[in-house]
Order: structure tokens, then C-alpha cells, then sequence
């Protein structure tokens, strides 16, 4: 007796080479897609390649000249990490040299940049001759991208040491954590005019300084940056300053905050350029105990005329004032400063 739902005959010959046909098609299309994406993949990888490579032959001078003892791109299918090994950037008189680098991007997430590095950076001045040293334990950084705005920038560096190695190994300062952060600030976005604004904050925790025996230092800083141009390929145009000040723009120190267990240092204030490019604007600074600490590295009169007078409560006030080219404390002229553009 014939079973009900069984396919017999005719029909069923003619089904099963037609799912045959449609299996075929289908691992095809999948096929086509994996060669296609692997093409992508390896046109994206040589692009980036190239572009690091060009950065061999920059100046040096008007945009800082990256050179690699060793570049890799790898990530297939769907990241781009590239690693520059023993990379040396160059800028006017400064050279940094870092065991290794390593960016990654997400093909699903292009605008989101991702690094890290490998420690000790090795500073050279030529023109002071000094020689610097930082290590860290870890050293990671982060870019997210959106209409060509930052969005948010992080650094985030751990067990810092900063070292002096021009003879010998003389420890300058060292901290567990120091983080910088940007932020958009979308409110003051004016895409008719072309311009963002940067909200920054950074921090260093249990700073210990020898120098100025400073030690479980906290510092904070709170900062804004208006007027700048919305599209960051545009921040490496010779005329950025002009623009930032014909846009109005100001660097906004909201606060300047450093703690001691014997020392406190409040700061804020702000600056812009005037249309001949000079710093103008004032800080205030507030402090007790600092004075006295960096009494071996800011000599009379200069401490005073930074940190004013003591006030019968042991602390300091004053004001630096920045006007056409002069910095003044309170009506006191101490500095002149160039024009910046």
C-alpha cells in the first residue's frame, strides 16, 4: 500500500534536479561574494600601505615624516590592523622612536580607529640635546569619527614612567594612570559656518615628581576649544589659526585642578587670538603651598609675578593677563610672546 505524502513518479524526478540547481546557484553567489570581498579586502590593505609608505618621504617639517622598520596589514576579513614596528616620527627638531604600533579598523565600523603601543618612547631634541624616556605597561588610544567630527578621542596610558637618559637613567616623573579625553560638544556644531567645538578633560593620578617632591599628586583639567574647523582633514591647512580666529574661536580653561596632601592649585581662565595673531585673554590661578614647592625652579622675582603675593591665610592669587604680544601679571609686564600666525 503506497505511503501518503511520498513522491513518486514524474514530479519527484523533476524536483531534485531542480534543488540541485538551486544549491549550485546559491554556493555560486556565495563564492562570487567571498572573492569579491576578498578583493576589497586586499585593494583596502595595499590603499593603507601606500599611504603609511608616503609618510616616509614627508618633510618633516610642515607634516611630521613616519617612517617603519617594519609594516604589516592583516585583520582579513573583517578588520585592518596595521603594525609599524620600530617606528620613527619625525618633527622639526624632535624624533620619536617606538618599538611598535599597532591601528585597527572594523570594516563594519570605518570611523572608529583603534591603537596601542609598545613601550619605551625614546625622545630626541636636537636642538636642546635633551634625551627623554617614556615607559608605560600599557598605552591605548581611541578615535570614533561621525560626518568627519570627532566624535570622541581617548588616550589612556598605565604605569607611566618618564625618565631623563642622556647620562645615565634619572627618573623625572612617573604615574599609574593618565588619561586624555575629547568630546563633540553637538549644541555649538554650525555647519554653515564650518565650524565644532571640543570639549577636553585629562587626568593624572598619584603623580610623584622628585624634582619638586611632589608625590600622590592629582591633577585634573577641564578645558573647551571653540571655532574649530568641523571636518578634521582640514586641521593640517597651514591657515587652521587664521580661520579659528576669524570663526571667534577660544581655548576656554574651565578648570585646573592639582591636589597634594600639602599642596592645592586651582586654575581658569581664557584665551583666543587677535587679529594679528596674538594671545589674548587672562588665567587665574589660585594655590597654597605651591610656591614654595617649586622655590628651586622658578626663582625670585618670577615666583611671585606668577603666583602673586601670600595672603594671611598662607595662599596665593594672581593673574596673568595676555595683550598685543605682552603677558602681564595684573599691570606688570614679564613676557612677550609672538604671533602665532
Amino acid at each position: 500500500m503506497r505511503q501518503m505524502g511520498a513522491s513518486t513518479g514524474p514530479a519527484a524526478k523533476v524536483r531534485l534536479p531542480t534543488m540541485k540547481k538551486r544549491i549550485i546557484i546559491l554556493g555560486s553567489i556565495v563564492l562570487a561574494v567571498i572573492v569579491l570581498w576578498s578583493a576589497a579586502w586586499l585593494v583596502g590593505a595595499n590603499l593603507i600601505r601606500q599611504n603609511i609608505e608616503a609618510q616616509a618621504q614627508a618633510d618633516g617639517v610642515t607634516e611630521p615624516r613616519l617612517t617603519c622598520g617594519g609594516l604589516g596589514v592583516s585583520g582579513f576579513p573583517f578588520r585592518y590592523d596595521v603594525d609599524c614596528e620600530t617606528a620613527e616620527i619625525a618633527m622639526g627638531d624632535i624624533v620619536l622612536d617606538v618599538p611598535g604600533v599597532r591601528a585597527s579598523i572594523r570594516v563594519y565600523a570605518p570611523t572608529h580607529l583603534l591603537a596601542s603601543a609598545l613601550g619605551p618612547l625614546q625622545l630626541t631634541d636636537s636642538f636642546t640635546g635633551t634625551r627623554n624616556s617614556v615607559a608605560w605597561s600599557a598605552l591605548e588610544a581611541s578615535v570614533r569619527i561621525n560626518d568627519w567630527r570627532i566624535a570622541r578621542a581617548s588616550i589612556s596610558g598605565k604605569d607611566l614612567v618618564w625618565s631623563d637618559t642622556l647620562m645615565g637613567e634619572t627618573l623625572i616623573a612617573q604615574s599609574p594612570l593618565a588619561e586624555v579625553h575629547l568630546f563633540d560638544i553637538p549644541e555649538q556644531h554650525d555647519p554653515e559656518r564650518g565650524v565644532a567645538a571640543l570639549a577636553g578633560y585629562a587626568l593624572a593620578d598619584n603623580v610623584s615628581h622628585p624634582g619638586i617632591t611632589l608625590s600622590n599628586t592629582r591633577a585634573e583639567v577641564q578645558l573647551e576649544a571653540t571655532g574649530l574647523p568641523d571636518d578634521v582633514r582640514n586641521w593640517g591647512d597651514p591657515q587652521i589659526l587664521p580661520f579659528i580666529q576669524q570663526a571667534g574661536g577660544a581655548l576656554k580653561i574651565v578648570s585646573i585642578h592639582a591636589t597634594d596632601a600639602d599642596s592645592v592649585l586651582d586654575a581658569n581662565g581664557a584665551l583666543k587670538l587677535d587679529p594679528q595673531g596674538m594671545l589674548d585673554g587672562a588665567i587665574a590661578i589660585k594655590s597654597t603651598g605651591v610656591a614654595e614647592r617649586v622655590g628651586t625652579l622658578l626663582a625670585e622675582p618670577w615666583r611671585t609675578l606668577v603666583f602673586g603675593n601670600a595672603a594671611a591665610d598662607g595662599s596665593y592669587s594672581n593673574q596673568l593677563i595676555f595683550r598685543a604680544g605682552g603677558v602681564f601679571s595684573g599691570l606688570v609686564p614679564i613676557a612677550s610672546t609672538p604671533p602665532l600666525f
